[in-house]
């Protein structure tokens, strides 16, 4: 098999359609180019069974139906996979590499074992900690929604750090902060490579000159916040912001760019605004296409992008404070590990601790300052096109691919 041209066999635990950047983007559209290639095995979304197999352009999409119940997808999605584990030759790929499961990881380290095929593992986020501590939120009376994650997440955790990573021929971690956490196990940092989410510049290129037919935008200072509105980003503390600014700028507007499953929370969200005296202030859209989505940042003053601190989300590789620059928008962001390694390298923004008055400080410091809000814009981009757009991270990605496949393979 030529060493120029890579095939992987790629597990993941994203359902098909996924709108994972780093996979759909990266492993879809940008390594390809690179002679990276990924047949994708998973299991497609039962709400979208239309979606054309063919649509993953990275490879093959080995896809597999799922019922609407909880235990029945996680049962379906292990025996599809595990098949196609089985069924696994050698002269075909030259690695085999899963994301974010361990239990279906140790089945393919003992294959790749076996047939002599490189295993790799790809973390994008510590699944068996989110496990338990989503477990310990729920508590007993949960019954088997707290102990079936509480299990699942002990022992996954124990796989993954104590047989899975130790074992592994390299780990692809979400940021520098998870390699340094990851380490503490055991595993050398040498045999760990960081991955941060990326924007793919192609396409926000397509959009340099939208046109954004939003009445409610007309005369107004505009803030935009683009992602998850789920209780875990306390969007509420936006909210509280927005008090403090709308004193000094009346006409301030928030648009929300997202959304959260969690209708309860939506609507708790709602009538926060209007307890806080801000409902006027803000915009909700909802989840939109993506060159849409960057029609409301391109159209924005400032981005926000709260991410609170914990050992969870600390180890992320945050995708809005990125999107925002390369879209020529200046960033206010909080201290996530991250982020705080992006505004410093970039100049793009002001980091802050998460609180409604250090960003209520700094959205009024900048909105102040036009002239060093256009030398964050031009910051920004540069900053993007040439650390964190896609074809350059699959450019270096694609290089330590290429260095750890064996000769032979």
């Amino acid at each position: 098999m030529n060493r120029k041209q890579l095939h992987i066999l790629y597990l993941t635990a994203e359902q098909w359609p996924t709108f994972r950047s780093d996979l759909l983007v990266l492993f879809g559209k940008y390594l390809p180019r690179y002679g990276i290639t990924s047949d994708l095995v998973t299991e497609r979304d039962f709400e979208s069974k239309e979606q054309k197999i063919s649509d993953w352009k990275g490879g093959k999409a080995i896809l597999c139906n799922v019922p609407r119940n909880r235990a029945g997808q996680y049962l379906f999605k292990f025996w599809h996979q595990f098949k196609v584990l089985l069924a696994v030759d050698r002269d075909k790929y030259n690695a085999i590499q899963v994301r974010d499961m361990s239990v279906i990881a140790l089945v393919a380290l003992v294959v790749a074992r076996i047939k002599r095929i490189p295993f790799y593992y790809w973390l994008s986020y510590p699944q068996s900690e989110g496990q338990i501590d989503r477990a310990k939120a729920r508590g007993l009376k949960g019954g088997m929604r707290f102990w079936f994650p509480l299990l699942q997440g002990n022992l996954g955790k124990w796989l993954l750090y104590r047989i899975i990573l130790p074992r592994a021929g390299h780990v692809f971690v979400q940021s520098r902060q998870m390699q340094l956490d990851i380490a503490k196990y055991g595993v050398a940092m040498s045999n760990m490579t960081p991955v941060p989410m990326g924007v793919d510049t192609e396409l926000a290129e397509l959009g340099d000159a939208p046109l954004l037919d939003d009445l409610r935008l007309e005369g107004k200072q505009v803030l935009v916040y683009l992602g998850t509105l789920d209780r875990v980003r306390k969007i509420e503390i936006l909210f509280q912001m927005l008090t403090l600014i709308k004193r000094e700028i009346p006409s301030i507007i928030l648009v929300l760019v997202g959304d959260t499953e969690d209708k309860d929370h939506r609507e708790w969200l709602k009538k926060q605004t209007e307890k806080l005296g801000v409902s006027s202030n803000v915009i909700w859209t909802g989840w939109l296409p993506t060159t849409q989505a960057w029609s409301y940042v391109r159209n924005a003053d400032l981005g926000l992008s709260p991410f609170p601190r914990s050992f969870l989300l600390d180890s992320a590789s945050p995708t809005k404070a990125v999107e925002y620059m390369a879209l020529g928008v200046p960033v206010v962001v909080n201290d996530n590990p991250d982020q705080a390694q992006v505004i410093l390298e970039s100049g793009a923004g002001v980091c802050v601790t998460l609180a409604p008055s250090t960003f209520a400080e700094a959205v009024l410091d900048l909105m102040n300052n036009p002239n060093q809000r256009e030398v964050m814009s031009a910051k920004g981009k540069t900053y993007v096109n040439d650390v964190r757009n896609y074809n350059k991270l699959a450019s270096n990605l694609a290089g330590t691919y290429k260095s750890l496949i064996p000769n032979d393979l």
